[in-house]
């Protein structure tokens, strides 16, 4: 799973960076960003050091992914919209979350932990992208992204607290489950989450 998200997340970030036509050096910061801040993130909130700074093999996986986004380019009009890159984002998405919510659990944190860990997992390397674009994060408007993280965590949590044998492999299968099928749902579908203006405008209309 997590072999699965660092090329798909490093793709993702690299193709936004090559959007803003940025250099080669700057496409593969942002796209490594994209890979490994989440699970930084998530490796020092779980008290161990971070797996990109002792695997070679991970950066080499960053890297290919950079490779695979800047291959695209060459190829496609419009890589950033393909489905190629939209479908690598939610398998990278279902990925990480899985991979956070299989860390926190073995660390022992509390149900709260496992989403929270799952999802910062999922959407902190996104996050930082975004902020290497000069840009606000996406996460945090009306996009249903990180809720995809916040539902596949939770999945993961609930299977195995309800336990059983083979529990770890049945939720670890359920939260990707989840997580890569509401994003692709909300991607084909449009799915959104309300801000308060639109809700107003709602309160407002129906007064």
């Amino acid at each position: 799973m997590n072999t699965i998200g660092l090329v798909a997340f490093a793709l993702v970030g690299a193709t936004k960076a090559i959007r803003e036509e940025f250099d080669l050096f700057g496409i593969t910061v942002v796209g490594l960003a994209t890979a490994f801040a989440g699970g930084m993130t998530r490796d020092v909130l779980v008290n161990r050091v971070p797996l990109a700074l002792t695997s070679p093999i991970e950066i080499g996986l960053g890297v290919f992914g950079v490779c695979l986004a800047v291959g695209l380019t060459l190829v496609l009009d419009s890589p950033d919209d393909h489905p190629v890159t939209l479908l690598s984002d939610a398998v990278g998405l279902a990925a990480f979350a899985t991979t956070g919510a299989i860390v926190a659990t073995q660390t022992g944190v509390s149900g709260f932990g496992v989403v929270a860990i799952a999802t910062i997992n999922a959407v902190g390397g996104g996050a930082l992208a975004d902020v290497l674009l000069n840009r606000s994060p996406f996460i945090l408007l009306e996009d249903f992204y990180a809720s995809c993280a916040v539902l596949g965590g939770g999945t993961y949590w609930l299977v195995t607290a309800l336990g059983g044998v083979g529990v770890g492999n049945t939720a670890a299968a359920m939260c990707a489950a989840v997580t890569v099928g509401t994003r692709v749902a909300a991607v084909t579908y449009g799915w959104s989450l309300p801000t308060v203006q639109i809700l107003g405008v709602e309160r407002k209309e129906g007064q």
